[in-house]
């Protein structure tokens, strides 16, 4: 194996710990809270526990197998990335390891519930976010910083 091209699998490390991280979260509130349990922490922040058998925003509801598949080749494909990558793409290599750690926390869960615990809650007045958790925290972080370091490389910088 290439030693700079090994340089960007460093960035696992990220994912790994986002995992354990999420993995720890989702485990304290399964283990905690009754379903659809909350503490509300702050006026427009509660802690809720719900179950989500869908992907963000509860889009393509049942299809279990389908979520699976494709967390599995995004994951497989992150990891090609990183390799590529090397060590040239720091920000960027970052950025695929949070979306990395995300998505596997969450295919952890379907693999293992068959559902993923989701339990971040925010509203205010009436609006209503969808509940979410710090796979999908880490997978929004990890696209929006992609995005910037993409817009940033086709503007000439880098």
């Amino acid at each position: 194996m290439n030693q700079k091209k090994a340089l960007g699998l460093i960035w696992v490390i990220l994912s790994v710990a986002i995992l354990g991280i999420d993995i720890a979260s989702k485990l304290m509130i399964h283990n905690n809270f009754h379903l659809y349990e909350s503490i509300r922490l702050l006026p427009f922040f509660s802690i809720t526990y719900v179950h989500n058998i869908g992907a963000a925003f509860s889009i393509l509801e049942g299809q279990r197998g389908l979520l699976i598949g494709v967390a599995g080749i995004i994951s497989l494909f992150i990891i090609y990335m990183l390799y590529k990558n090397g060590n040239s793409k720091k920000l960027e290599n970052a950025a695929l390891a949070l979306i990395l750690g995300g998505a596997i926390g969450n295919l952890f869960d379907r693999l293992y519930h068959g559902f993923v615990i989701d339990f971040l809650d925010v509203n205010f007045g009436s609006w209503h976010y969808p509940t979410f958790n710090i796979a999908d925290c880490s997978i929004c972080i990890g696209i929006a910083i992609y995005i910037f370091c993409n817009l940033r490389t086709k503007n000439g910088n880098k």
